[in-house]
């Protein structure tokens, strides 16, 4: 009889996938419209200007342009001042470049037909 006796199962051994929570578009940084600022599990950090809040409190963009993460007091439902966080998106300003004009390149042939232009007194 050279064999084992069963091992019993286990009530161990399962695990959960990561929530990969947290910020996702820093200070500064440029977003394009809907794209993730915050994964966060309640309102951490709270939906400024041109930000919006999905059904799992994540804070998403409204539009395109720059992030900017900002504080501010918060008066709570007892009185007391609170800072809060706020995230922002502000729009990108188009900025136009204007090249200068470049001169008129002047051709051999005009450069020799100046030069022997007799001179008048």
């Amino acid at each position: 009889m050279a064999h084992k006796k069963a091992g019993g199962s286990t009530h161990l051994g399962r695990d959960s996938n990561p929530q990969y929570l947290g910020v996702k578009a820093y200070d500064g940084q440029f977003v394009k419209s809907g794209a993730v600022i915050v994964r966060q599990r309640g309102t951490a950090i709270h939906p400024g200007i041109n930000v919006r809040v999905g059904r799992d409190d994540t804070l998403f963009t409204t539009i395109t342009g720059i992030v900017k993460f900002t504080q501010k007091k918060r008066r709570r439902f007892d009185r007391s001042l609170k800072l809060a966080k706020f995230a922002n998106v502000l729009p990108q300003i188009k900025v136009k470049v204007v090249k200068p004009k470049a001169a008129k390149k002047t051709t051999a042939k005009a450069k020799t037909a100046r030069a022997k232009k007799p001179k008048t007194k």
